[in-house]
């Protein structure tokens, strides 16, 4: 894959020298697809958040089955990371984010997921919901459920040579041993159309990181979004994890995070894969299977550099500008990214 394949032409009427603002589509959920916005905010305003609807643990597991709906934890920390970086937007962030302790009933909900289903029981439409409270926060871009059917991840584990069946997300990351395979039931639960629509659209597409099994592969599972991924026209990228996640992926190198992704959805046509090399076990290894991908690595420093295995928003934005530009040299100063 040469450079040239990752320059955008600007569009007519865009201003002389300037890089025109991508359309991006993210795919994931939890704190990795939090990573991924607060980083893509910086880059472009045209943005659009698609989080999973299989979490069935913590405030959102006790929701989803109160009420029957889709788990909001995850949508809500998508709404938090695209909340504006003032005061306004981080008030509004940290009420999102905010957990009762109680002795009562209220211990542990956030006030957030509290908030998006009282949106969704009274507009009755969860995308409708979301995009009230994107309003209401005065928050860049728009979060979208996977689907609008609540959905149940199942794996297949191996450990001490046993497989077992383990259904539900908090489950799987708790259960010690070697994933074989994940499906999502009901399995031909309805794609949400705007999805699909934004797909279409789209200039880039951006998977992970995150919980590689429960969060981003999940989205690879239902066919006609597999499908319409496939078709994109739109350059494919992968941020991998700075570190193997305890349980889900203890036991599975990055090369092999490329593997698994590449035996659900061969034909994705990924173009570039962003790591950290600190992170990188096997720096050729991972080359290899990139290679045999066809899809190139770009490796920055993109940890936050306090020994936690957390991605640092401006050396990830700065990742993302570069592979959205072509550049492929140094990084270049952070101080215009706010400016694009």
């Amino acid at each position: 894959m040469s450079e040239s394949s990752f320059q955008f032409i600007p569009p007519p009427g865009a201003w002389p020298g300037r890089m025109p603002q991508p359309k991006v589509v993210a795919f994931g959920g939890g704190h990795g697809l939090y990573a991924t916005l607060q980083a893509l905010r910086h880059v472009t305003t045209n943005l659009t958040a698609v989080v999973t609807v299989a979490d069935d643990g913590g405030s959102s597991g006790r929701l989803r089955r109160e009420m029957d709906l889709i788990p909001p934890g995850d949508l809500r920390m998508a709404c938090a990371a695209l909340c504006d970086e003032s005061e306004n937007g981080f008030t509004w962030r940290d009420i999102l984010q905010f957990r009762f302790a109680t002795t009562g009933e209220l211990n542990g909900h956030s006030l957030g997921n509290l908030l998006i289903a009282g949106l969704w029981q009274i507009l009755d439409d969860p995308v409708v919901g979301l995009d009230w409270l994107m309003q209401l926060l005065g928050a860049k871009g728009r979060v979208l459920p996977l689907s609008r059917v609540p959905m149940e991840i199942a794996a297949e584990i191996e450990s001490d040579g046993v497989l077992n069946t383990v259904k539900g997300q908090s489950r799987i990351a708790k259960t010690p041993g070697l994933i074989r395979s994940i499906q999502l039931n009901p399995p031909d639960a309805p794609v949400t159309p705007e999805v699909l629509a934004a797909v279409a659209a789209a200039d880039w597409i951006v998977l992970g990181p995150g919980s590689w099994f429960t969060s981003v592969l999940p989205h690879l599972l239902l066919t006609p979004l597999r499908r319409a991924l496939s078709e994109s026209t739109a350059c494919k990228a992968v941020v991998l994890n700075l570190s193997r996640q305890r349980g889900e992926t203890q036991d599975l190198p990055l090369p092999d995070h490329l593997r698994v992704l590449n035996d659900y959805a061969p034909d994705l046509g990924l173009n570039i894969v962003i790591g950290d090399p600190g992170a990188v076990e096997d720096i050729d290894g991972l080359a290899r299977v990139a290679e045999s991908m066809h899809c190139e690595v770009m490796l920055r420093q993109l940890s936050i550099g306090d020994g936690t295995a957390r991605h640092d928003s401006l050396r990830l934005a700065a990742a993302f500008r570069d592979a959205m530009s072509g550049h492929w040299g140094d990084l270049a100063p952070l101080t215009e990214l706010d400016n694009h």
